[in-house]
């Protein structure tokens, strides 16, 4: 068995999440494979700022947004300073649970992948059961993209999406908001790149303990999904 090596640079967009930060970030660092923590505050108004420097440990980045711009904002500004080997995408949240670093990291140490999608709709690991349609709306979007990039994902709209660090910094990312999940998925599959998907647990949370994603967000992303794939960029002579 290969021993952890700290190669990873978690990116952690982070908008009013004060109530599971601190608990979010003590588990990330607790991964032996995580060498830099880079936490976006997307203009939170509550104690987003004041808790990230609160914790002392030399690991943790701090950038401000000035005003709240979105996840794919946030997610911009904190890849352009990854300095790891490999990069992931962390919410602020508690639905995905840094302990499985390793597993998604897998098919990158190994050479095999490029980019790994960490699924939640693959067998074998713990989901809280909570809402039908966001899983129909997930499938049916995850269906849209594959229609558009010929890929066969099981879950686009995942946030665990990990990267070797070259690939993530070589696109550009425009949309400022949800719409980041379909338009990531389809430069990479027009990049060509290896992706790699792995089962991944979930503890999805309600409205109630702060869900933010919500059925404009949905649209958005059917549009990303048009708007990002290689056959319309084939369509207007990009490619």
């Amino acid at each position: 068995m290969i021993e952890p090596v700290a190669c990873l640079s978690v990116v952690m967009p982070s908008y009013n999440e004060a109530a599971t930060l601190e608990t979010v970030i003590q588990r990330v660092l607790s991964s032996p494979y995580v060498q830099e923590l880079i936490v976006v505050d997307d203009g939170s108004v509550d104690a987003t700022v004041e808790i990230v420097r609160g914790i002392d440990d030399p690991r943790i980045r701090l950038f401000v947004q000035p005003i709240n711009l979105g996840k794919g904002a946030a997610l911009r500004r904190g890849f352009e300073e990854a300095t790891a080997p490999y990069v992931i995408v962390q919410d602020a949240d508690l639905e995905y649970d840094p302990a499985e670093y390793s597993t998604v990291l897998g098919p990158l140490l190994a050479g095999d992948a490029d980019v790994v999608y960490g699924s939640r709709f693959l067998s074998g690991h713990a989901h809280r059961v909570l809402y039908y349609w966001h899983s129909v709306g997930n499938r049916f979007l995850t269906t849209a993209s594959n229609m558009f990039t010929n890929l066969n994902l099981t879950d686009m709209e995942t946030c665990y999406k990990a990267f070797r660090r070259e690939v993530i910094q070589s696109i550009e990312i425009e949309e400022d908001r949800f719409g980041f999940e379909p338009e990531i998925t389809a430069k990479i599959a027009a990049g060509g790149w290896r992706i790699y998907e792995v089962g991944i647990s979930y503890a999805g949370r309600t409205y109630a303990e702060g869900k933010k994603i919500g059925w404009r967000d949905g649209v958005r992303a059917l549009l990303c999904i048009v708007k990002y794939s290689p056959i319309s960029d084939r369509v207007r002579g990009r490619r």
